[in-house]
């Protein structure tokens, strides 16, 4: 269907006949927006399913049923099959993996059973691992209780790939109305624009109501208070899902992005823009999620992202954006990188005229899984400047990291990669990491690396670091020739100066 933005009564017949096919089988998002609109507190609907398109892809190695706790009516959901990438380390050639995804809103405890279809369940796993949940498995049948909304991931005996992802909102309670004029409004379906590009202009909210899939592009250029939201999908987008160049005042919330052909979202010469509980899966070359360039007050909240590439890189200067990048935090967040870097800030600078990244905060972040064979782009966090650029101001709390595949838990390193850099980076200064743990097997040493006594890593301090287990601390029990990095078997070298690791007594009493 080719739809050109004038003509909002296509999107609006669209929208009915897909919700009128979705009536017969359950409750629809229909029913969401009656929630806000009238009916009494107890006869709010309390789990909302979408039905997938048709022409969508789907997968088949799961059967998923969901139903209000305890005893409501079970509903079986419609599976999506976002699509992941491994890299294969002797031929550098990247495989795609078929997955699986449901998706759908509640309010209260929903309960789900899964029935793995393959057959020869000997264990079930549903991460991140903090949020405690232990299935009860029956055969090839598990069921575990959300008791508010949650992005998890339910492997079965240890698949990698051929998982189920479990995507939830709340409720909608004040949904867009299509006939608002500044609403760019898509029904249930699938809808393509003309260009597959769709250009946002001020004051406009793109919203994607759920069961809605959009092919184009979302493209914020040179505009004020836009906004993309609702709990439909952006599928397979050419150029990557989401462009925001030259903004302000941008957000973004709630949508799925799976499977785009480029980065799941772009953000450069951008200021004051907030995106909460945006998803993402990719399988693509350099198949990023979120990167941010140039940038001020970007602020990332609730986001759940499974990329074949860094899953949020954080830039100054690249191609058409310049500047520095301040104010930018990463909270609440899922990350699962199957190549390169859960975050990664740094690379990309401009030597001619040096920039600045700082402020950066990273709280409350579940990493579980990184996988990267090569020692120059491992790390669950790298901190990598090149390109002439300074990283100062960081402040890490709160971040679980779940053993991965392959790489490192933490690289800093002042880099002077001649495949996209034209100078060294100036030093990284002023990082301040607080409750970081990591429990696992596969960790390569993490390495602190600066380049020179003039490039060099400045005042990094580690409170309450616990590595399987154990408190990292100057003050722990050693022999006294030992650096405190050996006993976890990282390295730093000699140029990086006032690296300290306090428990959280000793933090207290410090400050």
């Amino acid at each position: 269907m080719n739809t050109p933005l004038s003509r909002r009564t296509a999107l609006q017949a669209a929208g009915a006949t897909a919700l009128a096919a979705g009536l017969a089988s359950g409750l629809t998002a229909t029913a969401a927006h009656a929630d806000g609109q009238g009916l009494g507190h107890n006869s709010r609907p309390k789990l909302v399913t979408y039905p997938r398109p048709a022409t969508m892809p789907t997968n088949t190695t799961f059967k998923v049923r969901a139903r209000t706790a305890p005893d409501g009516e079970w509903r079986t959901l419609d599976i999506w099959r976002p699509q992941l990438e491994e890299i294969n380390a002797t031929t550098g050639s990247g495989k795609v993996y078929n997955s699986s995804m449901v998706y759908f809103d509640f309010r209260g405890s929903v309960e789900l059973e899964v029935t793995y279809l393959k057959g020869g369940t000997t264990k079930a796993r549903v991460r991140p691992d903090a949020l405690g949940i232990s299935p009860e498995l029956l055969g090839d049948t598990l069921r575990f209780t959300l008791d508010e909304p949650r992005d998890v991931v339910v492997q079965i005996n240890d698949e990698i790939f051929d998982c189920l992802h479990v995507i939830t909102n709340a409720l909608e309670k004040h949904a867009p109305s299509a006939d608002d004029p500044d609403v760019i409004y898509f029904g249930p379906g699938v809808h393509t624009v003309t260009g597959n590009v769709l250009t946002v202009p001020s004051g406009k909210t793109v919203y994607l109501a759920g069961g809605a899939v959009l092919t184009a592009q979302v493209y914020f250029k040179d505009v004020e208070r836009a906004r993309l939201t609702g709990h439909g999908v952006l599928y397979n987008n050419p150029g990557g899902a989401i462009l925001c160049e030259g903004s302000r005042n941008i957000r973004i919330e709630d949508v799925i992005i799976l499977n785009p052909a480029g980065y799941a979202g772009t953000f450069g010469e951008s200021h004051n823009v907030r995106v909460r509980k945006a998803r993402s899966f990719s399988s693509k070359g350099n198949g990023d999620g979120f990167d941010v360039f140039s940038s001020t007050g970007v602020h990332f909240d609730g986001c759940f992202m499974r990329n074949s590439d860094d899953c949020f890189a954080i830039y100054a200067h690249r191609w058409d954006y310049y500047g520095d990048t301040r104010d930018i935090t990463i909270e609440n967040c899922t990350l699962w990188a199957d190549v390169a870097h859960p975050v990664n800030v740094g690379t990309h600078g401009n030597s001619d005229a040096p920039e600045m990244i700082e402020n950066l905060v990273i709280k409350n972040v579940d990493v579980l899984d990184h996988r990267e064979p090569q020692m120059g782009y491992q790390g669950c966090v790298a901190l990598n400047p090149g390109d002439s650029n300074l990283i100062k101001n960081v402040r890490i709390e709160d971040l679980r990291i779940e053993d991965f595949r392959q790489g490192q838990v933490i690289h800093m390193r002042i880099m002077y990669n001649t495949k996209y850099n034209t100078s060294v980076g100036r030093g990284i200064e002023d990082v301040y990491i607080k409750n970081l743990t990591y429990t696992g097997t596969h960790a390569n040493p993490s390495l602190f690396l600066g380049y020179d006594a003039d490039h060099a890593i400045k005042n990094v301090t580690f409170e309450n670091l616990v590595i399987n287990g154990l408190v990292v601390a100057d003050s722990m029990k050693k022999p006294t020739w030992y650096y405190t990095t050996d006993s976890v078997q990282w390295f730093s070298n000699e140029h990086v100066t006032n690296l300290k690791f306090l428990t959280t007594a000793e933090a207290a009493a410090a400050s």
